[in-house]
């Protein structure tokens, strides 16, 4: 072999290893602080292991949260079905397709970290006060920080029913664009009427892009 291609050989196993290492650095980076995941990257598990029944007893009295709502009518969104995850505010399962059967149902998919998220989840609340019984409100939080998101809950006073989906999994059946905060407007025969990547900053503005989709006058 020449000389020439000995170097060759040489440069191009330097380049795989520098591959290599910045595939793992980037790996190491897919979480944040305490686990928690970062905008863009999707966590591996629904929570974290600290985050147990008796660690989440006393951020689960602070949030107060409203009951996560129990099945409905009918069979429920077909996208949905089979994914079953925990309601935040008692750590019961939750079957989602079930949860929103029958009822038109706006779901708000958020994180503990993200601020545009914390500006409008206030909106969401006063717009389910107003709306009434008529449309469910469900919040869906999106890491795997299961106390976190309950501390900001309680930051907010937002007692909104929420779902834990570390896994994103409900986004990722019903196709919503990798962004947060995000809202899926469900009808209540279970069809998708609009998904809406974007955020929110009162009542007034969800009720004028939610409203006319599912019939709300």
């Amino acid at each position: 072999m020449s000389v020439s291609a000995r170097w060759s050989v040489v440069a191009l196993v330097v380049l795989i290893a520098v591959g290599v290492a910045l595939f793992a650095e980037l790996g190491d980076d897919s979480a944040g602080p305490a686990g928690s995941a970062v905008p863009g990257a999707v966590s591996a598990r629904d929570k974290r292991d600290a985050d147990t029944a008796a660690a989440l007893g006393p951020p689960r009295a602070k949030a107060d949260l409203a009951p996560c709502p129990g099945p409905g009518t009918g069979p429920g969104p077909e996208a949905l079905r089979g994914i079953v995850v925990e309601c935040a505010g008692d750590g019961t399962p939750v079957d989602v397709a079930q949860a929103v059967a029958g009822r038109p149902t706006v779901l708000n998919l958020w994180a503990y970290w993200c601020g545009p998220c914390a500006d409008e989840l206030p909106a969401m609340a006063e717009y389910q006060r107003r709306v009434g019984p008529g449309v469910t409100v469900l919040t869906v939080h999106q890491d795997e920080n299961e106390t976190a998101a309950l501390l900001r809950l309680a930051e907010l006073g937002v007692h909104l029913p929420t779902l834990q989906d570390g896994r994103r999994r409900i986004a990722a059946a019903l196709q919503v664009p990798n962004v947060m905060p995000a809202t899926v407007v469900l009808r209540a025969d279970g069809s998708v009427a609009e998904i809406l990547p974007r955020s929110f900053a009162t009542a007034d503005e969800i009720a004028a892009a939610v409203d006319p989709k599912i019939g709300v006058r």
